[in-house]
């Protein structure tokens, strides 16, 4: 299911594209690419075996049977996602922001994780000109915490670290985000912008639901804008 999500992301706005080619040059079509990062603070768990929180920052190990220090949500993140713009002032927008690698999540289990978001917006452009163009998103998508667990093997004599999928946890979030799409050169764009994420739940891996994500992407409009 978050396979079909991400790829339906992708292909929604490229559908759109060759249906309707020339309504597209009529309003504007704005695929990117950027990078940034996404911030949230380590959380803190109950220990089961005497029903009192861990200390601040630390999550229960099951594998250890110990709390142990937990993840903060940070690293370089990348960002794709496109605007198709339906009327010169609203459109909509697909989008997906993920860790490049994967992070320490609980390291004396061997836990590594990388997190996930996508979102489908509503798009308004209050104003624009051939230079500067301000962009407000709003809408709703899930968010994915992927765990991964690393081993240590040994075979023949040759040593050797294996890494593999172990679990995920889904979640839904509300998204809204302010960027401004600075024209270069002709149709191409860079794109400062700052996201902010409300996903539910997500204090069951990290400190709060709320998570702030910075980004500039490079783009290009077919079309006007």
């Amino acid at each position: 299911m978050y396979k079909l999500t991400i790829r339906t992301i992708l292909l929604l706005p490229m559908l759109l594209l060759l249906g309707s080619v020339t309504y597209v040059h009529a309003q504007g079509f704005s695929p990117y690419f950027g990078l940034g990062s996404a911030h949230d603070g380590a959380g803190t768990s109950i220990n089961p075996n005497t029903g009192t929180p861990c200390a601040k920052g630390q999550l229960f190990d099951d594998f250890n049977n110990a709390c142990e220090n937990g993840p903060t949500l940070g690293g370089v993140f990348g960002v794709f996602g496109a605007d198709f713009m339906l009327r010169p002032k609203f459109g909509i927008n697909g989008e997906y922001a993920f860790r490049f690698a994967q992070g320490d999540y609980l390291p004396l289990a061997g836990l590594k994780y990388r997190p996930g978001f996508y979102d489908f917006n509503a798009v308004y452009q209050p104003l624009s000109s051939k230079r500067v163009v301000p962009v407000v998103e709003g809408g709703v998508g899930g968010a994915r915490v992927a765990l991964y667990f690393t081993q240590s093997a040994s075979v023949t004599g040759i040593n050797s670290t294996v890494t593999q999928f172990f679990a995920s946890a889904n979640h839904f979030q509300v998204h809204g985000a302010f960027g401004v799409k600075l024209y270069v050169k002709g149709n191409m764009f860079i794109k400062p912008q700052f996201d902010i994420h409300y996903v539910t739940h997500l204090t069951d891996q990290f400190n709060s639901n709320w998570v702030p994500q910075y980004t500039v992407a490079v783009g290009y409009t077919f079309g006007e804008h």
